[in-house]
């Protein structure tokens, strides 16, 4: 377990082996995702845009993977 304590301006310094653990550099961006069992999860926000190219996959033929009549809201199939 590791610990920080926040200063009067509301700062925590991150532990340097959570800091490499999280590969977090100076000037990368965490974001802090409160859950419902008042547990907080801290992700580190080190991808860019650029990274996620190619990660979908194109359209064959310019032609959507699915009609019209499959996108209807609260028709069930």
């Amino acid at each position: 377990m590791f610990k920080a304590s926040m200063t009067s301006k509301g700062r925590i310094t991150i532990p340097a082996s959570i800091r490499r653990q999280m590969r977090l550099n100076t000037g990368d961006r965490v974001v802090f995702t409160p859950l419902d069992d008042g547990t907080t999860v801290i992700r580190a926000k080190t991808r860019s845009l650029k990274e996620l190219r190619g990660l979908l996959k194109p359209e064959r033929d310019g032609q959507a993977s699915v009609d019209g009549s499959e996108m209807e809201v609260g028709v069930l199939k």
